[in-house]
């Protein structure tokens, strides 16, 4: 979920093809539930194998990845890890609101309203340890590198980011401004039209850090503590106050602690997650490295273990084969 600071943040909508030659660290738990959200059947029913096990989440890891390699767009997934103990009632919260998506999903299943239960099951997307080590599967088949976070893959995917260890972060959270992502590009991993509010087509966009903290007249420490008070998953935030406002507080007083102290708010655990933001838990321990994919171990693990089309993936694999060749033709220098 994130951070919502959507509405003052300025974007700019880029293609795919803006991409090309570049690195990009992608926050994989976000991804996979971008996929599993939103590759299902029009009455909400996620893809299944024969044996009943859900594959919307490797059918959009292995064919989205062969458009962006396709592009020449060099994709790095980035797994979380244990999160912070501040995110267990927000992991919670998540949970139970699945749980009641899967309710009313049934419910309008039951009723015939397949729109409602589309949007509904797609609410009520999980995933296990099963979908991350299949995930973690495939990718190594298709030769894409995976890197395991100690913490949130998202900060991770930013901390490299910033040190220029890969060219942007993709996410659809805004956290990745407050970890530090000097680049972040949304809607890279999905495709069509969005889903909820606003539903317009799924472009691409692209932030920039420093241009964003330019246009708000803000420090990035100033962001974090606008996000505690709108909210964030680590604390509820302060009811009533969004973004602008937010903004307009910490312009005013210069920091939490100020606008606390003055306008009677109660903000906790402000520190720690200052440091969750601020100096979040990376591992610099990792290496970035692509090899050829397993053309067949591919084939055969999508066909025999998932029941794929074999046609399909081999096309699929093509592409990544033509986004490859184009690689080669560009200098080192171009990834970054």
């Amino acid at each position: 979920m994130g951070v919502d600071i959507a509405d003052i943040i300025p974007a700019k909508q880029i293609k795919l093809e803006d991409l090309g030659g570049r690195t990009v660290a992608i926050d994989a738990f976000n991804a996979i539930y971008q996929f599993l959200a939103i590759i299902r059947q029009p009455d909400g029913t996620p893809l299944r194998d024969s044996k009943g096990r859900t594959t919307s989440h490797l059918s959009g890891l292995m064919y989205r990845n062969a458009n962006l390699l396709q592009m020449g767009i060099k994709p790095v997934y980035v797994f979380d890890g244990e999160p912070p103990k501040l995110k267990s009632e927000t992991i919670a919260a998540r949970s139970a609101i699945r749980r009641e998506a899967e309710k009313e999903w049934k419910k309008a299943l039951a009723a015939g309203d397949t729109e409602k239960a589309r949007i509904k099951a797609s609410q009520s997307s999980r995933l296990n340890k099963e979908m991350v080590d299949q995930s973690k599967e495939l990718l190594e088949l298709l030769g894409i590198p995976c890197i395991q976070a100690p913490g949130e893959g998202e900060a991770q995917a930013s901390d490299m980011t910033r040190k220029g260890e890969v060219w942007a972060t993709a996410s659809q959270d805004f956290d990745s401004l407050l970890f530090g992502a000097n680049r972040l590009v949304r809607n890279l991993t999905v495709s069509g039209r969005r889903r909820g509010r606003g539903g317009g087509p799924a472009i691409p966009e692209l932030v920039l850090l420093d241009s964003a903290l330019e246009a708000l007249e803000v420090t990035r420490e100033q962001l974090v503590d606008m996000a505690m008070l709108v909210g964030t998953d680590f604390n509820e935030g302060v009811r009533g106050i969004g973004p602008k406002k937010a903004l307009h507080m910490i312009k005013k007083h210069g920091d939490i602690e100020t606008v606390c102290e003055k306008e009677g708010f109660d903000v906790e655990n402000v520190q720690r997650i200052r440091e969750i933001f601020l100096e979040p838990l990376v591992s610099v321990d990792f290496s970035l490295e692509w090899s050829e994919p397993d053309e067949d171990g591919a084939v055969a693990y999508l066909r025999d273990e998932f029941d794929f089309s074999e046609d399909r993936v081999r096309k699929a694999l093509r592409k990544m084969g033509e986004g490859r060749s184009l690689m080669k033709q560009k200098s080192l220098d171009q990834w970054f």
